[in-house]
Formats: structure tokens, C-alpha cells, sequence
């Protein structure tokens, strides 16, 4: 079961064409190079794909790429490069960040400026039909043309009238008409049409594709839930205004990743780049860090937290590593709760939940027996659905487990010898330490004070007095 935006319920899949699910996903607009919120949406859908596939379903699974629009034209004229190069440039970078993420590649992956034809063919069936009109070299959708605009985001039109950002233009005969084609501008990239020379508005480029490669009704339809308005929206007006079918049946859409509480934005600036995020903690710790969080609820973005996911991924590498051999065999009885959780709108907190509580079993039976039996053959078949098998970089975050480990005995012991507090956690145990100290410097004791200074710093945790208090950072 899946919940639908359209109509806000769980559906269950149920395919056009079975066995085929036909899967379409909005890509990057390659004006700049991806944020680690980016980074989130491919990996929720990568996941939705390989569960399908893995139930037994054949996806056929698009994605595009946006590769001409206002935004690219901005950025590559500030660059001093041609268009066309920045936006290659840029889609190289998007598609190193997502397979270091363990991101599949999609089946069918067009770009907006080869299928320029199909998006002339879609307008000019909207003019035909007067869901749209031409002025000059524009031409805009008529909102209005098309009862139920607005049931994705569930708003009226006098809502999204007041709510809008409306693009201003003489040309047009509704404030929210919105653009299908682009008259050409001096320095501008441009193809021919019936209305002179001009380029594409962004949303025709998704309805046009997602039509050629799946077909005028599809089943699944996914991306940000900053998408809903207007740009899938707009999908939904032309492509059933054009078609008289029914577009997508299923509507998913992922939840926005949060910066210190604030959306992550390249508007704002306001962001984490991909790749840095991926070479500092690992691809897959990454990975993992998204899918404890529910694909539809905001989730916030914090070093500590990929650091926890590094642990936790190492953890689960060192045992797919000592039970090799029992990837790909049965595991009769293991995979119910995995399967309800993933089919319960693809649960992946719980399904990781159920994954390390396999890891732990296995590990014990490793001990107790030197077998690990049919908890680690789950593990690996778990791991293997949410795409987090791949041990080729498991060495080098079982190192920085290592270190994590080898931290936490050294915190303890120090915490023995100065009569601190040394349960819980490092960060739990520094803070008693910091009250030890606090408490040596009230009562004249410096020699104690700066001892728990220096003996921490040795560790690599640096001790910073301000007039706001104490401070403490991992170097």
C-alpha cells in the first residue's frame, strides 16, 4: 500500500499493464551541483524500485533530466559558458553523487532538449483542444480550460491565485496561465516551432517524456513534495487535458531535508554539498542516514547523525562480511516483518529496525555456535533490498568504527582515573568530565582542571572557554 497524494489514502499497487510498474521520477534541473537533499529523493525512490522489483514486479523506471531552463541559462551566462556545457557539467556531478549513494541507473533517462518534437506535438494538441492559445512567440495553458486543477495540492483556484507566484506577463489572459513555450531571447538556446524560434517551459518537458516512455496512463508518479504546485500541478492539467485519460495513478512525494530547521534550498544557499557529504562519511552512510527517517516526514541533516550512520553501517558490513557465505540462501520465515513494514508505504525505519535486530541475533549465534544461520541469510537479503550490501568500501568504515570504539574505552578510563561518571555514551562521558573540570576551576584546583584539558585534548577533543561557557569539539 502506497499513500497517494492524489487522493490522500494508501492504494494499493495495482499496474496498468501487470506485470510492468511504470515508474516515472523528476530528476535534477542541472543548474548547479547537487545538495545532499537531492541526494535523499533519488535514494527514496531507488528503494520504492527495488522493493517493487524485488516483490516481483518489472519497473520500468524513468528519470529525466532537466537540461534547459531559466535557471541553467542564469548560471551558465555567470560562468561565461555556453548553456549546453554547464548543464553536462553539471548532470556528470548528479550522476557521481547518486551512484556513490548505490542509486541504480534509471532504465530510460531522457534529457529535456532531446524530446523537444514531443513537447511541440503536446502543445499543439492543447491548442487544438483550447486548453491553450499562442501569444507572440508564447504560448500559455489556459487553468481554467480544465476542471479539477488544484485536486494534487488540493487548493481552489482563488487559493492558488492568492498563494501563487505567477509569472508576470502582458501576454497572458489569466494571471495563472502558465508558460508551455518560450519565445527566444538574445544569447538563448533555441529550436524552431509554429510559433518561431523559443524553447520549452519546464513543466510540458515532464508530461512529453513521461507520455513517450510509458505512456499516456502510468502507474507511479514521484518526486519532492516541493513539486506538488505547481509543477506536478501543471503535469496533471496538460497531460489529461491532452490525452482525456487519467495521468498517473499513484502520486509519491518525499519529504523536504532540513538544515538546522531550515529547508535546504538553492535559492538560499541554504545547503550541503552531495559529493562533499558522500566522500566525508561514505555513500551508503549516507544512504543509511536517509532511510531512518520515513520517505514523507522533513528529516533533519546533522554531522552527528551521519557519523551514527557510519557506526551502524559498519556494524552491519562486519557481519555480511563473516557471513559471506550464506548470501543468497534461504531464509524461510525471516523476511514477514521486513515485507509488512516495507509494504505498510515503504517503512524503512522499521525495516532497518528489523535488520539490525537480525544483525544482533546473528552476531550472537556467531558466538555461541560459530554459525550464524538464517538471522544473517535475512540480514544480507535486507541489507540487499534497501541497497546496502555493497561491502566494497567496508574497510575503511570499520576503521573509522575502530576509532569510534577506540575513543570510547580511552573516555572511559580517563573518567575512572578522575572520578567521573564513565557510563553511557563518549559524548555522555566528556560532559562529566567538563562538570569535573568545571567544579576543579570553581574551588582554585587548576592543576586538576587543566589536566582534564590536556589529557582530552590528547584524544583529539578540544576544550574552547568562552564568556558563553564550554565547549567541546572532535578534531
Amino acid at each position: 500500500m502506497i499513500f497517494n497524494t492524489l487522493d490522500r489514502v494508501m492504494t494499493p499497487v495495482a499496474p496498468v499493464d501487470p506485470p510492468t510498474i511504470g515508474m516515472y521520477v523528476c530528476g535534477p534541473t542541472v543548474q548547479s551541483p547537487p545538495h545532499v537533499g537531492h541526494g535523499r529523493s533519488a535514494v527514496v525512490f531507488d528503494v520504492v524500485r527495488r522493493y517493487l522489483s524485488w516483490k516481483g514486479w518489472d519497473v520500468r523506471f524513468v528519470r529525466n533530466i532537466t537540461d534547459v531552463d531559466d535557471k541553467i541559462i542564469a548560471t551558465a551566462r555567470q560562468e561565461g559558458v555556453p548553456p549546453r556545457e554547464h548543464a553536462v557539467r553539471v548532470a556528470e556531478k548528479f550522476d557521481r553523487g547518486y551512484r556513490t549513494l548505490g542509486v541504480q541507473t534509471p532504465d530510460i533517462e531522457p534529457k529535456a532538449t532531446e524530446h523537444i518534437p514531443d513537447m511541440i506535438d503536446l502543445i499543439n494538441r492543447l491548442i487544438r483542444k483550447g486548453h491553450a492559445y499562442a501569444r507572440g512567440g508564447d504560448v500559455y495553458f489556459v487553468v481554467r480550460s480544465l476542471p479539477g486543477y488544484g485536486k494534487l495540492s488540493g487548493q481552489g483556484l482563488d487559493d492558488l491565485i492568492a498563494g501563487a507566484r505567477v509569472e508576470v506577463s502582458d501576454q497572458k489572459d489569466d494571471p495563472l496561465d502558465f508558460a508551455l513555450w518560450k519565445e527566444a531571447k538574445p544569447g538563448e538556446p533555441w529550436w524552431d516551432s509554429p510559433w518561431g524560434p523559443g524553447r520549452p517551459g519546464w513543466h510540458i518537458e515532464c508530461s512529453a517524456m513521461a507520455a513517450r516512455y510509458l505512456g499516456e496512463t502510468f502507474d507511479i508518479h514521484g518526486g519532492g513534495n516541493d513539486l506538488i504546485f505547481p509543477h506536478h500541478e501543471n503535469e496533471i492539467a496538460q497531460s489529461e487535458g491532452a490525452n482525456g485519460a487519467p495521468f498517473a495513478r499513484i502520486w509519491m512525494h518525499n519529504g523536504m531535508l532540513n538544515l538546522s530547521g531550515e529547508k535546504m534550498s538553492k535559492s538560499t544557499g541554504h545547503l550541503v554539498d552531495l559529493n562533499e557529504a558522500n566522500e566525508r562519511f561514505g555513500g551508503l552512510a549516507v544512504r543509511l542516514f536517509y532511510l531512518q527517517a520515513h520517505y514523507r516526514s522533513p528529516q533533519e541533516f546533522s554531522n552527528d547523525l551521519l557519523e551514527d550512520a557510519q557506526t551502524a553501517l559498519a556494524r552491519l558490513h562486519r557481519l555480511l562480511e563473516k557471513t559471506i557465505d550464506v548470501n543468497k540462501q534461504p531464509h524461510p520465515g525471516t523476511m514477514a516483518g521486513f515485507e509488512e513494514a516495507m509494504d505498510d508505504d515503504f517503512s524503512t525505519p522499521r525495516a532497518l529496525g528489523l535488520l539490525f535486530d537480525a544483525v544482533r541475533e546473528a552476531n550472537r549465534r556467531l558466538e555461541r555456535t560459530g554459525s550464524a544461520g538464517a538471522p544473517a541469510a535475512a540480514a544480507w537479503e535486507m541489507a540487499r533490498v534497501l541497497g546496502l550490501d555493497d561491502l566494497s568500501g567496508a574497510s575503511s568504515f570499520h576503521s573509522q568504527a575502530q576509532q569510534t570504539d577506540q575513543l570510547q574505552d580511552a573516555v572511559e578510563q580517563m573518567a575512572s582515573r578522575e572520578g567521573a561518571d564513565a557510563a553511557g555514551d563518549t559524548a555522555d562521558i566528556v560532559e562529566g568530565l567538563l562538570a569535573k573540570r568545571s567544579t576543579a576551576r570553581a574551588e582554585g584546583d587548576y592543576a586538576t582542571a587543566d589536566r582534564i584539558r590536556d589529557d582530552l585534548a590528547a584524544l583529539g577533543i578540544v576544550v574552547e572557554d568562552s564568556r558563553d561557557g564550554t565547549r567541546w569539539i572532535r578534531r
